[in-house]
Protein backbone atom coordinates (compact mmCIF):
# COMPACT_ATOMS: atom_id res chain seq x y z
CA UNK A 1 0.00 0.00 0.00
CA UNK A 2 3.09 2.34 0.57
CA UNK A 3 4.23 2.23 -3.23
CA UNK A 4 0.41 3.17 -4.20
CA UNK A 5 -0.24 5.64 -1.87
CA UNK A 6 3.39 7.24 -1.38
CA UNK A 7 2.41 9.86 -4.04
CA UNK A 8 -0.71 11.12 -2.28
CA UNK A 9 1.17 11.65 0.73
CA UNK A 10 3.23 14.35 -0.18
CA UNK A 11 2.40 18.01 0.89
CA UNK A 12 -0.40 19.94 -1.11
CA UNK A 13 -1.89 16.82 -2.40
CA UNK A 14 -5.47 18.02 -2.43
CA UNK A 15 -8.26 16.05 -0.31
CA UNK A 16 -10.23 15.40 -2.87
CA UNK A 17 -7.41 13.61 -4.36
CA UNK A 18 -7.09 11.17 -1.66
CA UNK A 19 -10.79 10.31 -1.42
CA UNK A 20 -10.62 9.60 -5.14
CA UNK A 21 -7.81 7.42 -4.14
CA UNK A 22 -9.43 5.59 -1.05
CA UNK A 23 -12.89 5.07 -3.25
CA UNK A 24 -10.68 3.68 -6.22
CA UNK A 25 -8.77 1.11 -3.86
CA UNK A 26 -11.80 0.36 -1.26
CA UNK A 27 -12.34 -3.58 -2.55
CA UNK A 28 -8.48 -4.25 -1.90
CA UNK A 29 -8.05 -2.29 1.57
CA UNK A 30 -10.46 -1.85 4.31
CA UNK A 31 -11.57 1.85 4.44
CA UNK A 32 -10.70 2.36 8.41
CA UNK A 33 -7.13 1.71 7.89
CA UNK A 34 -7.23 4.18 4.52
CA UNK A 35 -8.34 6.36 6.24
CA UNK A 36 -5.88 6.83 8.94
CA UNK A 37 -3.21 5.91 6.40
CA UNK A 38 -4.35 9.28 4.20
CA UNK A 39 -5.26 11.65 6.90
CA UNK A 40 -8.59 12.05 5.85
CA UNK A 41 -11.90 11.44 8.26
CA UNK A 42 -14.54 8.96 7.40
CA UNK A 43 -17.55 11.34 7.76
CA UNK A 44 -15.55 13.78 5.37
CA UNK A 45 -15.20 10.65 2.89
CA UNK A 46 -18.83 9.81 2.64
CA UNK A 47 -20.07 13.17 2.25
CA UNK A 48 -17.83 13.66 -0.65
CA UNK A 49 -19.64 10.14 -2.01
CA UNK A 50 -23.28 11.22 -1.73
CA UNK A 51 -22.77 14.33 -2.96
CA UNK A 52 -25.33 15.43 -5.36
CA UNK A 53 -25.64 13.39 -9.21
CA UNK A 54 -22.22 14.79 -7.93
CA UNK A 55 -20.25 16.82 -9.55
CA UNK A 56 -17.43 14.05 -8.30
CA UNK A 57 -18.91 11.46 -10.71
CA UNK A 58 -19.80 14.34 -13.36
CA UNK A 59 -15.92 14.64 -13.24
CA UNK A 60 -15.25 10.90 -13.48
CA UNK A 61 -17.91 10.28 -16.24
CA UNK A 62 -16.00 13.23 -18.23
CA UNK A 63 -12.66 11.87 -17.18
CA UNK A 64 -13.51 8.48 -18.36
CA UNK A 65 -14.39 9.68 -21.84
CA UNK A 66 -11.33 11.71 -22.05
CA UNK A 67 -9.61 8.14 -21.02
CA UNK A 68 -11.24 5.92 -23.78
CA UNK A 69 -10.29 8.79 -26.53
CA UNK A 70 -6.09 8.64 -25.29
CA UNK A 71 -6.25 4.65 -25.17
CA UNK A 72 -7.85 4.58 -28.57
CA UNK A 73 -5.71 7.14 -29.97
CA UNK A 74 -2.54 5.14 -28.94
CA UNK A 75 -4.58 1.97 -30.73
CA UNK A 76 -4.84 0.43 -27.30
CA UNK A 77 -1.28 0.56 -26.99
CA UNK A 78 -1.25 2.62 -23.93
CA UNK A 79 -1.38 1.09 -20.03
CA UNK A 80 -2.40 3.59 -17.31
CA UNK A 81 0.72 5.49 -16.54
CA UNK A 82 0.59 7.08 -20.44
CA UNK A 83 -2.58 7.34 -20.28
CA UNK A 84 -2.08 9.20 -17.01
CA UNK A 85 0.58 11.65 -19.12
CA UNK A 86 -1.36 12.01 -22.30
CA UNK A 87 -4.00 13.29 -19.60
CA UNK A 88 -2.02 16.17 -17.92
CA UNK A 89 -0.64 17.27 -21.48
CA UNK A 90 -3.86 17.98 -22.46
CA UNK A 91 -4.16 19.86 -19.26
CA UNK A 92 -6.39 16.90 -17.45
CA UNK A 93 -5.20 16.34 -14.13
CA UNK A 94 -6.10 13.26 -11.97
CA UNK A 95 -4.51 10.96 -9.57
CA UNK A 96 -2.70 8.00 -11.13
CA UNK A 97 -4.70 5.65 -9.41
CA UNK A 98 -8.19 7.26 -10.76
CA UNK A 99 -6.97 6.84 -14.06
CA UNK A 100 -5.98 3.07 -13.23
CA UNK A 101 -9.45 2.85 -12.07
CA UNK A 102 -11.61 3.97 -13.98
CA UNK A 103 -9.82 1.71 -17.08
CA UNK A 104 -10.41 -1.24 -14.89
CA UNK A 105 -13.98 0.02 -14.69
CA UNK A 106 -13.70 0.29 -18.66
CA UNK A 107 -11.95 -2.89 -19.48
CA UNK A 108 -9.54 -0.92 -21.19
CA UNK A 109 -5.90 -3.53 -21.04
CA UNK A 110 -3.13 -2.37 -23.29
CA UNK A 111 -1.97 -4.88 -25.78
CA UNK A 112 1.09 -7.39 -23.25
CA UNK A 113 4.66 -8.05 -23.92
CA UNK A 114 5.66 -11.87 -24.35
CA UNK A 115 9.01 -13.47 -23.35
CA UNK A 116 12.00 -12.35 -24.99
CA UNK A 117 14.21 -15.24 -26.36
CA UNK A 118 18.00 -14.80 -27.34
CA UNK A 119 18.66 -15.43 -30.48
CA UNK A 120 22.45 -14.12 -30.84
CA UNK A 121 24.51 -16.01 -32.94
CA UNK A 122 28.01 -15.18 -32.19
CA UNK A 123 31.12 -15.76 -34.31
CA UNK A 124 34.37 -17.29 -32.02
CA UNK A 125 36.38 -16.21 -34.52
CA UNK A 126 35.97 -12.45 -34.34
CA UNK A 127 38.17 -10.19 -33.24
CA UNK A 128 37.89 -8.85 -29.47
CA UNK A 129 35.38 -5.93 -29.39
CA UNK A 130 35.35 -4.01 -26.00
CA UNK A 131 31.73 -2.92 -24.39
CA UNK A 132 31.96 0.90 -24.39
CA UNK A 133 28.72 1.69 -22.88
CA UNK A 134 28.42 -0.85 -19.94
CA UNK A 135 24.16 -0.82 -19.95
CA UNK A 136 24.24 3.17 -19.75
CA UNK A 137 22.28 4.36 -22.29
CA UNK A 138 22.42 7.87 -21.86
CA UNK A 139 23.65 10.53 -23.54
CA UNK A 140 24.02 14.41 -23.33
CA UNK A 141 23.25 14.97 -26.69
CA UNK A 142 21.98 13.29 -29.94
CA UNK A 143 24.85 11.88 -32.22
CA UNK A 144 27.17 10.51 -29.14
CA UNK A 145 25.64 7.12 -28.20
CA UNK A 146 24.05 4.93 -30.98
CA UNK A 147 22.46 1.36 -30.19
CA UNK A 148 21.25 -0.78 -32.84
CA UNK A 149 20.02 -4.73 -33.10
CA UNK A 150 17.98 -7.17 -35.41
CA UNK A 151 14.86 -8.58 -35.60
CA UNK A 152 12.11 -10.58 -37.48
CA UNK A 153 8.74 -10.44 -38.50
CA UNK A 154 6.70 -13.18 -39.83
CA UNK A 155 4.93 -12.79 -43.15
CA UNK A 156 3.13 -15.06 -44.73
CA UNK A 157 5.90 -14.95 -47.82
CA UNK A 158 8.44 -15.52 -44.98
CA UNK A 159 10.78 -13.25 -42.60
CA UNK A 160 11.07 -9.96 -43.04
CA UNK A 161 14.35 -8.90 -41.26
CA UNK A 162 14.34 -5.63 -39.59
CA UNK A 163 18.03 -3.91 -39.15
CA UNK A 164 17.45 -0.42 -36.46
CA UNK A 165 20.01 2.33 -34.70
CA UNK A 166 18.50 4.09 -31.97
CA UNK A 167 19.94 7.80 -30.54
CA UNK A 168 19.94 7.55 -26.82
CA UNK A 169 19.44 10.90 -26.28
CA UNK A 170 16.49 10.78 -28.19
CA UNK A 171 15.89 7.84 -27.90
CA UNK A 172 14.58 7.94 -31.91
CA UNK A 173 15.29 5.17 -34.16
CA UNK A 174 17.42 7.27 -36.56
CA UNK A 175 18.05 4.47 -38.81
CA UNK A 176 16.25 1.24 -40.21
CA UNK A 177 16.27 -1.18 -42.81
CA UNK A 178 14.62 -4.30 -43.88
CA UNK A 179 15.45 -7.25 -46.14
CA UNK A 180 14.52 -11.13 -46.65
CA UNK A 181 17.86 -11.58 -45.14
CA UNK A 182 20.13 -10.43 -42.23
CA UNK A 183 23.20 -10.38 -44.06
CA UNK A 184 25.58 -7.68 -43.08
CA UNK A 185 24.40 -5.44 -46.03
CA UNK A 186 21.48 -4.92 -43.79
CA UNK A 187 22.78 -3.34 -40.78
CA UNK A 188 25.48 -1.14 -43.14
CA UNK A 189 22.42 0.45 -44.36
CA UNK A 190 20.71 1.27 -41.15
CA UNK A 191 23.56 2.69 -39.59
CA UNK A 192 24.22 4.75 -42.95
CA UNK A 193 20.79 5.85 -42.80
CA UNK A 194 21.63 6.88 -38.86
CA UNK A 195 24.37 8.67 -40.23
CA UNK A 196 22.23 10.60 -42.73
CA UNK A 197 19.58 11.61 -40.21
CA UNK A 198 21.83 13.03 -37.50
CA UNK A 199 25.00 14.70 -36.75
CA UNK A 200 27.49 12.17 -35.44
CA UNK A 201 29.12 14.21 -32.84
CA UNK A 202 33.13 13.29 -32.47
CA UNK A 203 33.65 9.87 -30.65
CA UNK A 204 30.42 8.54 -31.42
CA UNK A 205 30.11 4.85 -30.26
CA UNK A 206 27.73 2.62 -32.00
CA UNK A 207 26.74 0.01 -29.32
CA UNK A 208 24.99 -3.53 -30.47
CA UNK A 209 24.88 -7.67 -29.23
CA UNK A 210 27.69 -9.61 -29.83
CA UNK A 211 26.31 -11.07 -33.24
CA UNK A 212 28.62 -12.21 -35.88
CA UNK A 213 27.38 -9.74 -38.66
CA UNK A 214 27.91 -7.33 -36.01
CA UNK A 215 31.38 -8.58 -35.47
CA UNK A 216 32.41 -8.95 -39.22
CA UNK A 217 34.91 -6.94 -40.59
CA UNK A 218 32.56 -5.19 -43.34
CA UNK A 219 30.62 -3.91 -40.80
CA UNK A 220 33.58 -2.70 -38.90
CA UNK A 221 34.87 -0.94 -41.97
CA UNK A 222 31.45 0.84 -42.56
CA UNK A 223 31.55 2.24 -38.77
CA UNK A 224 35.30 3.40 -39.27
CA UNK A 225 34.47 4.91 -42.49
CA UNK A 226 31.98 7.32 -40.33
CA UNK A 227 34.22 7.68 -37.69
CA UNK A 228 32.13 5.96 -35.22
CA UNK A 229 33.74 3.55 -32.47
CA UNK A 230 32.52 -0.43 -32.17
CA UNK A 231 31.14 -1.43 -28.92
CA UNK A 232 29.17 -4.83 -28.17
CA UNK A 233 28.14 -6.51 -25.46
CA UNK A 234 27.80 -10.42 -23.74
CA UNK A 235 26.23 -12.79 -25.64
CA UNK A 236 22.77 -13.67 -25.05
CA UNK A 237 22.46 -11.01 -22.19
CA UNK A 238 20.11 -9.00 -23.20
CA UNK A 239 20.39 -6.23 -20.49
CA UNK A 240 23.96 -5.43 -22.70
CA UNK A 241 21.71 -4.06 -25.19
CA UNK A 242 18.86 -2.73 -23.46
CA UNK A 243 17.36 -0.22 -25.08
CA UNK A 244 17.48 -1.79 -28.42
CA UNK A 245 15.73 -4.83 -27.18
CA UNK A 246 13.00 -2.49 -25.67
CA UNK A 247 12.02 -1.18 -28.75
CA UNK A 248 11.86 -4.41 -30.93
CA UNK A 249 9.58 -5.40 -27.25
CA UNK A 250 7.25 -2.35 -28.65
CA UNK A 251 6.97 -2.89 -32.06
CA UNK A 252 6.01 -6.36 -31.38
CA UNK A 253 3.71 -5.97 -28.73
CA UNK A 254 1.70 -3.15 -30.35
CA UNK A 255 1.97 -3.54 -33.97
CA UNK A 256 3.20 -7.42 -34.74
CA UNK A 257 1.91 -9.77 -32.75
CA UNK A 258 -1.67 -7.78 -33.22
CA UNK A 259 -0.90 -7.86 -37.02
CA UNK A 260 -1.00 -11.07 -39.75
CA UNK A 261 1.18 -9.75 -42.50
CA UNK A 262 0.22 -11.25 -46.09
CA UNK A 263 3.25 -9.98 -47.74
CA UNK A 264 7.02 -8.79 -46.44
CA UNK A 265 5.41 -5.40 -48.24
CA UNK A 266 2.55 -5.11 -46.37
CA UNK A 267 4.78 -5.73 -43.64
CA UNK A 268 7.03 -2.86 -44.24
CA UNK A 269 4.84 -0.35 -44.96
CA UNK A 270 3.09 -0.77 -41.63
CA UNK A 271 6.47 -1.11 -39.97
CA UNK A 272 7.90 2.20 -41.52
CA UNK A 273 4.48 3.76 -40.05
CA UNK A 274 5.18 2.64 -36.66
CA UNK A 275 8.66 3.70 -36.73
CA UNK A 276 7.88 7.52 -38.69
CA UNK A 277 4.81 8.07 -37.34
CA UNK A 278 3.87 6.72 -34.14
CA UNK A 279 7.46 5.89 -32.14
CA UNK A 280 9.15 8.70 -33.03
CA UNK A 281 6.78 11.62 -32.91
CA UNK A 282 3.59 10.52 -31.08
CA UNK A 283 4.50 7.94 -28.85
CA UNK A 284 4.91 8.69 -24.93
CA UNK A 285 8.60 7.44 -23.98
CA UNK A 286 8.25 6.66 -20.57
CA UNK A 287 12.53 7.46 -20.58
CA UNK A 288 11.59 10.97 -21.79
CA UNK A 289 9.25 11.96 -18.81
CA UNK A 290 6.61 10.84 -20.98
CA UNK A 291 7.56 12.88 -24.10
CA UNK A 292 7.70 11.85 -27.61
CA UNK A 293 11.64 12.02 -29.34
CA UNK A 294 10.96 14.69 -31.51
CA UNK A 295 9.53 16.33 -28.54
CA UNK A 296 13.00 15.56 -27.31
CA UNK A 297 15.41 16.61 -30.27
CA UNK A 298 13.57 20.35 -30.71
CA UNK A 299 14.30 21.24 -27.49
CA UNK A 300 18.22 20.01 -27.61
CA UNK A 301 18.39 22.04 -31.12
CA UNK A 302 16.81 25.15 -29.47
CA UNK A 303 19.14 24.94 -26.55
CA UNK A 304 22.11 24.65 -28.96
CA UNK A 305 20.27 27.69 -31.06
CA UNK A 306 20.55 30.11 -27.56
CA UNK A 307 23.55 28.47 -26.45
Amino acid sequence: MSGKSGGLLRPGISVSSKYEFIDSEKVNYPLVRMFVWMGVSASGFYEWRHRPASATAQRRAGLAAHIKIEFDESDGTYGYRRVHAALARRGLHAGLELVKSLMRQLDLVACQPRPWKTTTAADPAAPVIPDLVCRDFTAPAPGVKLVGAITYIHTWEGWLYLATVIDCHTKAVVGWSMADHFRTPLINAAIIMAAGNIELQPGCIFHSDRGSNYTSADFAKTLRSLGVLQSVGRTGVCWDNAMAESFFGALKNELVYRTSFATRAHARRAIVRYIEVFYNRKRLHSGLDYRTPAEVHTEYLAQRAAA
